[in-house]
């Protein structure tokens, strides 16, 4: 029985068709026709790279080069800025905005900041024009709180801690150089508010301006002189011969008055705002010439790291040799350059200056903020800049006895 079983098997076995029941084969099958796939995609692939890599001019498209391969894209945008492309750690650069001091095309003024913050850098690279020794005139409207003493009348200029003037802080910047150098005073500012709008406006910005104290607004119009790029000083009544029946105004300094009345007066004006460089007398003929009036005027001066400008209007002012004596940066006037408002006298004025600044290196006119000045001023400088006269703040021309 089960002999006869086994033989029909293998007969069934061998009418069955050839590798119906065997797996094996079949696989080895498959697996051989996707290799031999594989193989033939490969061949075509490199077959294509092969013959798009021989052809004597590649289909390429410059834009897609340059963004898919580094070295296209380094050689073709050479301006990309460094913090772009540098990691966090590295240290960052900026750019900060044009200098308001009017000079254009000069060298670009970067700053190395070794940390991230909004404090000054703990070090750091600067590259500048020789001009921007001084204030930063991005931020020239605001007060340096380290410089203010508070008062009942307001803000008072003092010397910081570390020993900072208001005269070197708040000092416009200029080239340093040592050519014929003009430094023009326009005062009465803050008295005539279309007046003030317009000298403002107008003016270059290396004209100093000078403030009356009994102007009004004047602090929002010191922050506007200031965002212009102007250098300011503050005027301060004193006495004239013949007062009261000419009188400087409210809170004159007299010779009458004991020290302890002219300091509180002096507060007052030099109260009325901030950010100024130095006072500049309103008249005072008769106060200038008389020492014990003067003395304890100036001291004060000197002790809050003041200018003052001798207007030249009196040739008995005591002012040069008691400012060498309290250390008060002294700023001597040459001409009054508009005392007859007429345009052809006040050009005449102004050519004088330019003569004695080329004979002596610097000359100091004083003017009055009258439309008349202010436009003649305005045409006579554009025209003295092409002939090599500097014009610089009235700080730039100061006798320093601090600094020898």
């Amino acid at each position: 029985m089960h002999r006869g079983q086994g033989l029909a098997d293998i007969g069934k076995d061998i009418e069955r068709p050839l590798g119906q029941t065997v797996r094996a084969p079949r696989a080895a099958g498959k697996i051989s026709v996707g290799v031999i796939a594989a193989s033939a995609v490969v061949l075509a692939v490199v077959g294509v790279s092969a013959a798009i890599a021989l052809r004597e001019k590649p289909f390429r498209k410059p834009q897609e080069v340059a963004v898919s391969t580094p070295k296209v894209t380094a050689a073709a945008e050479p301006a990309v800025s460094p913090p772009a492309l540098a990691p966090a750690a590295t240290p960052k650069v900026e750019t900060p905005a044009k200098d308001l001091s009017t000079k254009s095309g000069g060298p670009q003024i970067i700053h190395v900041q070794t940390e991230e913050g909004d404090g000054p850098p703990k070090a750091a690279i600067v590259i500048r024009d020789p001009s921007t020794v001084g204030q930063n005139l991005k931020i020239a409207h605001i007060p340096d709180r380290a410089l203010i003493e508070t008062s009942e009348t307001g803000p008072l200029p003092m010397r910081s801690a570390d020993g900072r003037r208001p005269f070197d802080v708040y000092a416009r910047p200029w080239s340093g150089t040592r050519g014929a150098r003009v430094a023009i005073v326009i005062g009465g500012l803050a008295v005539s508010q279309t007046g003030t709008q317009a000298a403002i406006a107008k003016l270059p910005a290396e004209v100093t301006l000078a403030f009356a104290p009994q102007g009004n607004s004047i602090g929002r119009w010191m922050q506007a002189a200031r965002q212009s790029g102007h250098e300011i000083v503050m005027q301060v009544p004193l006495e004239p011969f013949d007062y009261p029946n000419v009188n400087p105004g409210r809170n004159t300094l007299t010779v009458a008055a004991t020290p302890d009345e002219n300091l509180r007066n002096l507060h007052w004006a030099l109260s009325r705002t901030t950010n100024y460089t130095g006072v500049m007398n309103y008249m005072g003929a008769r106060f200038s010439s008389d020492a014990a009036a003067m003395q304890p005027f100036m001291a004060e001066l000197g002790k809050r790291g003041l200018a003052y400008i001798d207007d030249g209007s009196s040739a008995r002012s005591l002012a040069p040799d008691m400012a060498l004596k309290d250390g008060v940066p002294f700023v001597a006037g040459d001409t009054a350059i508009d005392a007859v408002q007429d345009r052809g006298a006040i050009l005449k004025k102004l050519d004088s200056l330019e003569a004695t600044a080329r004979a002596k290196g610097t000359a100091v006119g004083i003017g009055s903020a009258f439309d008349l000045t202010v436009d003649t001023v305005t045409a006579w400088i554009a025209e003295a800049k092409k002939r090599g006269i500097e014009i610089v703040p009235v700080s730039a021309v100061a006798v320093d006895p601090q600094k020898g």
